[in-house]
């Protein structure tokens, strides 16, 4: 596994992985209600931010072909409940036993599944290695078209250890067109 996990980006690396999340996320946000791409202050506070850690996965030449975000600090993910995840499971709150992913963003290369499954698995194994529990959101359009979460239960299924998988919540969006008379 090629996988280097930091706390921070900076410099040049930063402006290559906004360049890889941009191109993995901008067209969602002409497929999905809910706005999937960062703008880029939050993405680079997010790279900045060391509660989150950063993924990445190089290409031979060094260049990056994927990276995630994950974290066990809830409140550095916007948009998510904490409470919800405390709630559930308080001890697991407690002891900072509960992950999020906040994004994988791969190279859409010939390797793109491989290095999709390494993140992944990377990134579960870490709580799996500690009974832990980990969420993650998969917009309509990416499981329909990408069969995201079952792929993504498919790849934890393989790790050594017993896992439970579920649908947490889901959101749906409803819009009323009212188009002009004949």
């Amino acid at each position: 596994m090629n996988i280097k996990v930091v706390d921070t980006l900076d410099g040049h690396l930063l402006e290559e992985a906004w360049a890889l999340y941009y191109e993995a996320f901008r067209e969602l946000n002409t497929l999905t209600v809910q706005r999937h791409l960062m703008y880029r202050q939050e993405f680079d506070d997010m790279m900045r931010d060391p509660r989150v850690q950063k993924y990445l996965y190089p290409n031979d030449d060094g260049s990056l072909c994927g990276f995630s975000t994950y974290t066990n600090d809830l409140d550095a993910v916007p948009l998510i409940s904490p409470q919800y995840f405390q709630r559930r499971w308080p001890q697991r709150y407690a002891e900072r036993r509960i992950w999020y992913i906040g994004f994988v963003a791969v190279h859409p290369s010939g390797r793109a599944i491989r290095v999709f499954a390494e993140l992944i698995g990377a990134m579960q194994s870490v709580a799996a290695a500690q009974n832990g529990v980990v969420g993650f959101d998969v917009c309509q359009y990416n499981d329909e078209k990408h069969h995201l979460s079952r792929a993504s239960e498919l790849l934890v299924r393989r790790l050594p250890n017993e896992v439970r998988v579920e649908r947490a919540d889901e959101q749906s969006y409803w819009l009323y067109e009212f188009p002009g008379t004949a």
